[in-house]
């Protein structure tokens, strides 16, 4: 059987290119969260000392564990997103040279699933944090408008429920596979 030129297909050049682009925007991500630990940690005290200078703010401590504690969650959850749309593109480039159905594409759909669990699950640990935060901000009176959307993404869980799916027709395809060149 003759396998079809892929070298071509705009396809999967498109979903390397995004997933490559994806994996950028998660380093730089990633940088911009560990450039601010970093000021916030090491310019905390100025922080504090012009928040209690400032008669609007007499009495309140900023916040520093609560920011510390989203933006922890948020370099967690940039770096899940890295790996997963490393692995994403693993399997493209495995469709690319026309043999997707092996098992270890069935492992990383898995991993993908897993992933995408972990990011819901970190999603809703931020939310307790947040909310401390409007609760501060509603505390001076701030006239913004914060809202803090909670509850579960429900295209999130779906996305988990179809790539563990995926990941058990991956398997079964490559044991069917498998099956087939044992026979010929």
């Amino acid at each position: 059987m003759t396998k079809p030129d892929r070298t071509s297909d705009l396809l999967l050049l498109a979903g390397k290119v995004v997933t490559v682009m994806m994996q950028g925007a998660m380093v730089i991500g990633a940088a911009a969260l560990v450039i601010a630990l970093g000021a916030i940690a090491f310019f905390q005290d100025t922080i504090q000392a012009e928040m209690l200078a400032d008669p609007d703010f007499k009495g309140v401590v900023f916040p520093t564990l609560t920011i510390f504690g989203i933006m922890l969650i948020g370099l967690a959850i940039v770096a899940t997103l890295f790996v997963f749309f490393g692995r994403l593109r693993a399997i493209i480039n495995t469709v690319g040279e026309g043999d997707p159905f092996v098992p270890v594409n069935a492992e990383r759909l898995s991993l993908m699933a897993w992933l995408m669990l972990g990011v819901q699950l970190l999603v809703l640990a931020a939310i307790p944090l947040a909310l401390n935060l409007v609760e501060l901000a509603d505390d001076l009176g701030e006239s913004s408008h914060i809202e803090v959307s909670s509850g579960i993404d429900l295209s999130g869980i779906l996305l988990v429920i179809i790539l563990f799916i995926l990941a058990r027709v991956f398997r079964h395809g490559a044991a069917m596979r498998e099956d087939l060149e044992g026979t010929v």
